[in-house]
């Protein structure tokens, strides 16, 4: 099969992705292993994808979701290998907005009968105290589009309103964009990795994310942790929680629609009941240090290469007259 990754130098999208071009050459390696014939390609302009069209490729990875045009709109990926009727990997432009969306996604579940936090969003001045907010204090406070745990720090965690109006208008500054609000859940952080193999069966892996105890006595996965990959992770072992989160991960990954692959968060309350946060669909994928090869090597010992082996069964069975097995 004739195999092309399309990232782009993608130091500036906040939107999320497989990572740095190491993480990119570790796929290339990953499918060379197999006997495909692959190349990266670092995207920069049309032109760069429109190359790439006319080469016809069977398969076309998708390392990132669309590509920034400097003074002009962004290219979504998927929609214009789409509209080339060139076969990609992931989900669908439709399906990606729940990624860059996640009041959209939890809106969607929600109309689906998927548990979620309790949320609303707010912007500088539009409560004026305390009493006029949808939910109680405490409450965590995060960008509605931002990925890698941006605008996430201790400071997100609000118990009175003067908190809350200081965090609103940071976050606004930063992102211009309503803020996303939510009940404070005082549990434990899971990822979980979703891969669809065969006939529709889905590998899914489960895993326990532990952010370092910061000064304040609070465990934030935000911005910080992720950089200095400060968090812990850990085998889930109780078969009840291991179910439980199995279970909401699927509905929510069948929920939106998801295709090929996706990782779903999951948080937990004291009382240990499970409430969807955000989906990632095009996942971090650095050998050794993101969640979703990470999840699936500690909780279901799937090898880096068998991930991706994985990850493309997808894509190359929608390949015309190709039978694959894994």
């Amino acid at each position: 099969m004739n195999i092309e990754i399309i990232t782009t130098p993608n130091e500036e999208l906040k939107e999320s992705g497989f990572g740095s071009l190491k993480s990119c050459n570790s796929i290339l390696q990953s499918i060379a292993k197999m006997g495909h014939n692959i190349e990266l390609n670092i995207c920069t302009s049309k032109n760069d994808l429109i190359k790439i069209a006319k080469r016809k490729p069977d398969l076309v990875i998708l390392a990132v979701k669309y590509l920034s045009i400097k003074n002009g709109n962004d290219i979504w990926l998927s929609e214009y290998f789409d509209k080339q009727n060139i076969n990609y990997t992931g989900s669908s432009l439709e399906v990606l907005k729940f990624d860059s969306d996640k009041v959209l996604a939890k809106l969607h579940l929600t109309k689906k009968g998927v548990r979620t936090a309790k949320y609303f969003t707010a912007i500088p001045g539009e409560y004026k105290s305390g009493k006029d907010l949808p939910i109680l204090f405490p409450l965590f406070l995060k960008p509605i589009d931002a990925a890698n745990g941006n605008g996430i720090d201790d400071l997100s965690y609000v118990r009175n309103f003067t908190e809350f109006e200081s965090k609103v208008l940071s976050l606004h500054d930063s992102y211009k964009l309503p803020i996303l609000v939510e009940e404070y859940l005082d549990g434990k952080e899971f990822t979980v990795s979703v891969i669809e193999t065969q006939n529709g069966m889905l590998s899914v892996s489960p895993i326990e994310i532990i952010p370092l105890l910061s000064t304040n006595g609070l465990r934030i996965l935000g911005q910080q942790a992720k950089k200095d990959d400060s968090e812990e992770f850990k085998k889930i072992e109780d078969n009840n929680i291991i179910d439980k989160l199995k279970q909401l991960a699927i509905d929510a990954y069948k929920g939106l629609g998801v295709r090929d692959y996706g990782r779903i968060d999951i948080k937990t309350n004291k009382k240990g009941e499970c409430f969807f946060m955000e989906a990632n669909l095009v996942p971090g994928m650095t050998e050794g240090s993101s969640y979703f090869p990470k999840a699936c090597l500690n909780q279901s010992e799937l090898t880096y290469d068998k991930v991706i082996e994985l990850m493309i069964y997808g894509g190359l069975n929608r390949v015309p007259q190709t039978e694959l097995t894994i």
